[in-house]
């Protein structure tokens, strides 16, 4: 299982990354999690317009999914005079309806449809190509889920956005790569139920028994590297910071 960081900001794109959204691949199977702010044009450096397979959304804040407007048009307007069919689209319910009214009109209604097979979010586990995904509604102000990803024994688990909570410790258990949200810095921001600073990510890893640690969701007003020393001074094993382009071995 491989994944592609296509962009690791939070709350808006930095000089450096695109907002939110992460690529994993397995048997030539491409599973997107998340696309957020500038995500649409970083992942064609990636995966052609026309191949991802199915799409994952946290939650509904822009930074996590405004770029599935774009992706609409790339998909029905498709520019070598074809049509992409209907791909697989999970997300919180009302998923459609959000997007859908970026456009301020009832026609997209019905061709959003054509393009996007909705399909809300539950707690609980389904198959999505090879792998088998496990959602977990997380604390947030408004209805998100973290997920876990299984391909060949080995799990990813993606935060999304979140605030300290047991349901992220359940679905982190074990996993091998732990993709959580550091958006706060500790001792500076205090908002209960809204985002992880760097120490509450790297107790997460701890006490979850991850096998590695990678920060995400950082904004580009936060300094990275003091929620990376954060989190190692209480996890254990290695953690660093997600960069946009880069690539991991599950």
């Amino acid at each position: 299982m491989k994944l592609t960081v296509v962009g690791c900001s939070g709350s808006f794109p930095s000089a450096e990354s695109a907002c939110s959204s992460y690529l994993v691949e397995a048997d030539g199977y491409r599973l997107l999690l998340d696309m957020g702010n500038g995500a649409l044009g970083e992942l064609q450096r990636h995966c052609g317009l026309y191949d991802l397979d199915a799409v994952l959304l946290s939650h509904l804040h822009a930074d996590h999914c405004v770029d599935m407007c774009g992706y609409f048009v790339a998909r029905y307007y498709r520019f070598d005079g074809g049509r992409a069919g209907a791909i697989p689209v999970y997300g919180p319910e009302g998923t459609e309806r959000r997007l859908v009214t970026a456009y301020g009109d009832v026609p997209h209604e019905k061709c959003m449809g054509e393009v996007f097979d909705f399909r809300t979010l539950t707690p609980g586990t389904f198959t999505v190509g090879p792998f088998t995904v496990r959602t977990a509604r997380v604390c947030h102000p408004v209805e998100a889920f973290g997920f876990r990803v299984e391909y060949g024994g080995r799990s990813l688990v993606y935060s999304g956005d979140t605030g300290p909570c047991q349901a992220l410790h359940q679905l982190a258990d074990g996993c091998d790569l732990f993709l959580c949200e550091a958006a706060f810095t500790h001792g500076k921001e205090d908002i209960p139920e809204l985002h992880l600073n760097g120490r509450q990510a790297g107790e997460h890893a701890e006490r979850a028994g991850v096998g590695r640690l990678l920060l995400t969701h950082i904004p580009p007003w936060t300094d990275p590297q003091v929620n990376l020393r954060d989190a190692q001074a209480v996890f254990e094993g290695p953690a660093e910071l997600a960069k946009a382009g880069a690539t991991y071995e599950v």
